[in-house]
Order: structure tokens, then C-alpha cells, then sequence
């Protein structure tokens, strides 16, 4: 049986992939995921702390007009999907 915030995980992914295919911005990924405090309350303190990188990488990086070679878009936002593959894995777990 999985755990009750992992449905939420849903929201999350969707707010990805609305960043990949541009429907929205990196704010409205950021704001989207700072907002699953049920989810992050959820899970090890370590998926929290890792998604906070993530998302502040993503943020310094959309100041440039270019992708700069320490934070590229494409590479934050893969990794982004790992955190969720591995949260769902966890959350399965409990």
C-alpha cells in the first residue's frame, strides 16, 4: 500500500512537464513544489534538502539568458524526475 501524499507526486510531475514543454515558468515549477509540504514532510529529510538544491539551481540559472555550464536546465530538470522516481519508490516502501 502506498503512502497517502504519494498522489501528490502527480501534481509535481505535472508542474515538470508543464516546465519542459513550456507551459509554465520555473517560478510556477518551484512555487508548485515548495507547496507539497505533505510530500516532503513525508519522506526522509535528505529528499527535501536535495529537492531545495534542485529547485534553487533552476533559479539561479534562469537569470541567464543562455544555459550556463553549471546549471543547465536540462540536467536539473532529468533530475528532478529521479527525485520523483526515487520519492515514489520511497513512499511505495511505507
Amino acid at each position: 500500500m502506498s503512502h497517502p501524499a504519494a498522489p501528490q507526486l502527480a501534481l509535481m510531475r505535472a508542474a515538470l512537464d508543464d516546465l519542459r514543454t513550456g507551459r509554465a515558468s520555473i517560478a510556477d515549477l518551484c512555487s508548485a513544489w515548495r507547496a507539497r509540504s505533505d510530500v516532503m514532510n513525508a519522506l526522509p529529510p535528505r529528499y527535501q534538502q536535495v529537492a531545495e538544491d534542485l529547485l534553487g539551481r533552476l533559479e539561479a540559472g534562469s537569470l541567464f539568458t543562455e544555459e550556463s555550464c553549471s546549471f543547465s536546465q536540462k540536467d536539473l530538470t532529468d533530475s528532478l524526475s529521479t527525485w520523483l522516481d526515487k520519492a515514489q519508490q520511497t513512499l511505495a516502501s511505507d
